[in-house]
């Protein structure tokens, strides 16, 4: 695996469940500024991850979370990117929730397993810069 640059997000992130009719609330998309915010929904349930200040009203939300942003674009044909992170952080013990964009791959790991997160990273040879580092 190529080395890859990892950017630490300010600012703390939730995830959060709705139900599957459930609207998708407007102010998620005009409040998110250049934060991330991520709609997905399946069959039973409407999942949004955004700025915990954005968590929709009545959802069951989790919030504590920290955004790494793998720098992109990345390539469609680059394979193991979330398989090598993820491999790395679970030897140090970090749970992750992951997803990816058109451009690039997102990590979110607790506040708390931040620190014990980007040393992994860094030990796996990574480089890691932002906030709370």
């Amino acid at each position: 695996m190529k080395r890859l640059v990892i950017d630490v997000r300010p600012g703390e992130y939730a995830v959060s469940r709705l139900d599957a009719a459930a609207a998708v609330p407007q102010t998620l998309l005009d409040g998110a500024g250049d934060g991330l915010v991520s709609v997905t929904r399946t069959g039973s349930e409407l999942s949004v991850v955004c700025p915990v200040a954005l968590a929709p009203d009545g959802a069951r939300v989790e919030g504590g979370w920290r955004l790494l942003t793998v720098r992109g674009p990345l390539a469609f044909t680059l394979t193991g990117i979330i398989a090598a992170l993820s491999s790395e952080l679970a030897s140090a013990g970090v749970a992750l929730f992951s997803l990816s964009t058109f451009d690039t791959d997102h990590l979110l790991v607790k506040d708390g397993d931040l620190a014990r997160a980007v040393d992994a990273l860094r030990a796996g040879g990574h480089e890691v810069h932002g906030s709370g580092v």
